[in-house]
């Protein structure tokens, strides 16, 4: 059948995704990374459309696909099934870049009888560090994604690369830019989430690890990991070629990608098929899942009377480090010895295994009271790392100064006044894009 082509918006939680190619040829799912849109993969496409039907789908907020952030790599892995559901594809290859390619991986592991074969560009089982990406999301939070944006080509492309095609980089940055500011957070967070180094050796479909050779945000290392975990992958290395390797070596990339799939698409064992029944095919229009009645819902099992030390603990350590960040808690930890370490654990379990955790107010109210309390108590020392707190959990520079202001009134304005000096150096510093 010749090469057809069609659009198609999806309704949310599904995601916003293009078909290209032959209608009854075997699926190809091409996923972006963060920033990107789907156009990231358009000079793949004339390739890989002469053997597979390809889809190609944007995150959430991105290319201007409906802004429903998704704050977990498991959250769009699962719009992404819900979308491919819809429209009867129940199995497929798969090709992501960075956070696309974490989607891709999430797949293989929890439904590895979907994927035929895998692909992960520019991709790592965990993406720096989670304090990396939240402060990401307190620069965007502060100043708007234009800071990250300028930034872009930077990242993506070899200075060469960049100066020679400033079409291109400027494309790059207008797709950034043009991002929804929540999603791109959202995304953050699931990159902040994200790690796979202990699951490496449960992907079992056949892999194909691509890296550009100047990739300074995934790079090499970052492939060679997922090669010594994967059992049945393989490291290709471009040349020339930075983090949008699809971008900025094509040809060299469609090569590869078309070597990986005709040769390695995995035939389905025939005694597992059949395990999961799909619906019918839909139009072009992916109507959202339905939601079952309550009373459905088949009920969460009794817990126990009293949770375990060790839960509450791994809840609080959690939520903790969610909160304050890595480094601040590793610090903490690194400081303990034995005639503190049981102080450290009440604050773990009780201070943010049980009362941060609790379902009655979000952690940006909480983050307000603790400053206000702080301010209240003359805790100047905690200030910093509550001030940071804040920015992580969602509050704005502005937001942190009216709260502060309203304690000049109920604590007195010396209080406040020190208060101010002590948040404001921290803003300064995590609201300062990283160079």
């Amino acid at each position: 059948m010749t090469g057809v082509s069609e659009v198609s918006v999806a309704k949310t939680p599904a995601l916003q995704y293009r078909l290209d190619g032959p209608e009854d040829a075997p699926v190809l799912v091409l996923g972006p990374s963060l920033g990107t849109t789907w156009h990231m993969w358009d000079r793949q496409v004339p390739e890989l459309t002469k053997q597979w039907r390809v889809f190609r789908f944007d995150l959430p907020g991105h290319g201007g696909a409906p802004a429903h952030p998704a704050n977990s790599v498991a959250s769009l892995a699962d719009r992404l099934l819900d979308t491919l559901n819809e429209l009867g594809v129940a199995r497929f290859g798969y090709a992501g870049c960075a956070l696309g390619g974490a989607v891709g991986a999430e797949l293989a592991l929890r439904h590895p009888e979907r994927i035929a074969s895998l692909a992960l560009v520019g991709c790592s089982p965990r993406f720096g560090t989670a304090d990396e990406f939240r402060q990401r999301g307190v620069v965007v939070r502060s100043h708007g994604l234009d800071p990250i944006a300028r930034a872009a080509p930077e990242r993506w492309f070899t200075p060469g690369f960049a100066t020679a095609q400033p079409a291109i980089t400027e494309w790059a940055v207008q797709m950034v830019r043009t991002t929804d500011p929540g999603c791109y957070i959202a995304a953050c967070e699931a990159l902040a989430s994200f790690d796979i180094r202990p699951q490496l050796a449960q992907i079992g479909v056949p892999t194909l690890v691509l890296v550009g050779s100047d990739d300074a945000v995934t790079g090499p290392a970052e492939a060679r990991t997922l090669v010594a975990g994967i059992p049945d992958a393989r490291l290709a290395l471009v040349p020339g070629a930075s983090h949008l390797a699809p971008v900025e070596q094509p040809a060299a990339v469609s090569d590869l990608l078309v070597r990986h799939f005709s040769t390695a698409w995995q035939v389905p064992d025939p005694t597992t098929t059949g395990q999961f029944v799909l619906p019918a095919p839909a139009e072009s229009v992916i109507m959202p899942p339905q939601v079952a009645p309550l009373a459905e819902i088949a009920p969460s099992a009794p817990q126990p009377e009293c949770a375990s030390r060790l839960d509450t603990h791994q809840a609080g350590l959690k939520a903790r480090r969610e909160v304050l960040g890595d480094a601040h808690v590793d610090r903490e930890l690194a400081a303990t010895d034995d005639f503190s370490a049981d102080f450290q654990d009440l604050l773990t379990r009780y201070a943010w295994g049980e009362v941060w955790n609790r379902p009655g107010l979000d952690r940006r109210t909480r983050s307000c009271v603790a400053l206000a309390a702080l301010v209240a108590g003359g805790h100047l020392d905690d200030v910093a790392a509550h001030t940071r707190a804040a920015l992580r959990t969602g509050l704005t520079p502005q937001e942190i100064g009216e709260v502060l202001l309203q304690t000049a009134v109920y604590c007195g304005a010396p209080a406040a006044g020190r208060a101010f000096k002590v948040a404001q150096e921290v803003i300064r510093e995590e609201t300062t894009p990283q160079e």
